[in-house]
């Protein structure tokens, strides 16, 4: 079976190898662990956002930005687009947000290939029934702080491998690479909701794309995060190919699928997020999803599309 790590490590090797042109860091920590900053003392860049949105979905995707015309004629912003023949395995079994990495101060969203090797959560990967047994694990901290030896070692720990095998690839959200990778999760958006609140045989989704503006550049670490998560849930277009079974309804998945299908939807996620005390667990797992979404049947032909793109609460969230 293919390894997201390996397929990985090729991609981290080119950020390693081209540091300067990208506006990033390397740095090698004493425990052998290989630290990449892109975008805590430093500026980043956007072709290190590409790649790093490319890491993250365990090189199993290609990533591509532009300067769409047709989100709508006021609003042409540039955009992520992702396209993956491996869907669940490169946003689920990858790409994913699902490990809390927190040793001593630190702490950070991790995602990326390295959770294949720690199986967190466990039960995302019996879903998808995925796994790798490499021997390098990359991951990729959402955070504003590098971490150190300690938090190495404890990946290292959890995925099994040496430290001198670790590669953590740092981002804080309040940076072009953060507002690059978040709008990267477009696809994963559709497919986590699918599984975690719809219920939907994910392994049944056989390829995917998904396009999503770039959310501007907010230094207020809480903001950006409502700005980022924003691009998706109402500029984020997804089209997903099904091959169904008998017995399943890809309308009404479809029509479920969107954010504006969440009881939660209608206003700016930093105002959602405030209201509930900034706890992620308190908002409607429905609203983490894209704002559009469209899905082939292979296996009747029939095509289902929901959801709409909404201009005016982008607009707003982005303050233009």
């Amino acid at each position: 079976m293919v390894s997201v790590n390996l397929r990985a490590k090729k991609i981290v090797d080119e950020m390693i190898s081209k540091a300067d042109d990208l506006k990033i860091k390397i740095q090698r920590l004493d425990n052998g662990s290989t630290v990449l900053d892109c975008g805590v003392n430093v500026e980043g860049s956007i072709k290190a956002g590409e790649l790093y949105t490319k890491v993250c979905l365990g090189g199993l995707a290609s990533v591509g930005i532009s300067i769409p015309a047709d989100l709508s004629k006021r609003l042409a912003l540039p955009s992520v687009k992702v396209k993956t023949d491996f869907p669940a395995i490169s946003t689920l079994g990858s790409q994913k947000a699902g490990w809390a990495v927190n040793v001593g101060d630190f702490f950070a969203l991790g995602s990326g290939p390295a959770r294949a090797l720690s199986k967190k959560p466990s039960e995302t990967y019996e879903e998808i029934d995925y796994e790798d047994d490499a021997e390098i694990a990359i991951i990729a901290l959402e955070s504003d702080k590098l971490p150190d030896e300690d938090v190495t070692e404890n990946i290292a720990e959890e995925c099994g491998v040496s430290t001198e095998n670790v590669y953590a690839l740092v981002a804080p959200t309040a940076s072009i690479v953060g507002s690059i990778q978040i709008s990267g999760r477009v696809v994963e958006n559709g497919t986590y909701k699918m599984l975690e609140a719809l219920d939907f045989d994910v392994k049944k989704v056989k390829y995917a794309a998904g396009i999503a503006p770039i959310a501007p550049v907010d230094p207020d670490g809480l903001k950006a995060m409502g700005k980022t998560n924003d691009a998706v849930l109402f500029g984020g277009r997804t089209y997903y190919y099904i091959q169904s079974e008998d017995g399943d309804d890809l309308k009404s998945l479809a029509e479920n699928l969107p954010s504006s299908a969440s009881k939660d939807y209608g206003r700016p996620f930093y105002e959602i997020f405030k209201e509930a005390d900034y706890d992620f667990y308190k908002i409607d797992k429905g609203m983490f999803a894209p704002a559009e979404v469209f899905i082939n049947d292979l296996r009747t032909g029939e095509v289902f599309r929901a959801g709409f793109v909404n201009e005016e609460l982008l607009i707003k969230s982005f303050n233009l």
